[in-house]
């Protein structure tokens, strides 16, 4: 899955103490205060974590959930995995490179979307490239 090996101490000293929360220990930022999330510019999302890109803003649409959210990612850039933590199951999606964690994706929303997915990803999970 990942090619992008570092130890718990080389994520530590690289990423903010948030990120670190985020993308290596699974949180979850507060809803509605990501940079991101009502942000609407141009450009690439790469991981926070290793820089691989991620997201393309044609694909960010505004859900109202608190997050950004988008309906695909670049193709290979994520991974997913069931995810039964807090007693419900959804789909975890990670950076294919690092296995960063970025958020989760659901399906069946109803969302005037291409793919009808929701990718509601943590904004410290991003960098934003134009």
């Amino acid at each position: 899955m990942t090619t992008f090996n570092k130890t718990e101490e080389e994520w530590r000293a690289i990423l903010s103490p948030e990120q670190f929360r985020v993308l290596r220990q699974k949180g979850t930022e507060r809803p509605g205060t990501g940079e991101y999330n009502k942000f609407n510019e141009k450009g690439v999302y790469h991981c926070a974590g290793c820089n691989a890109p991620l997201y393309e803003s044609t694909t960010k649409f505004d859900s109202g959930c608190g997050w950004p959210a988008f309906f695909d990612a670049i193709p290979g850039a994520i991974v997913r995995h069931e995810d039964n933590t807090l007693g419900m199951q959804r789909i975890e999606i990670c950076c294919a490179k690092c296995g960063g964690h970025l958020g989760h994706v659901f399906k069946g929303e109803g969302f005037s979307t291409p793919t009808d997915e929701r990718h509601c990803v943590n904004s410290i999970s991003l960098r934003f490239k134009q």
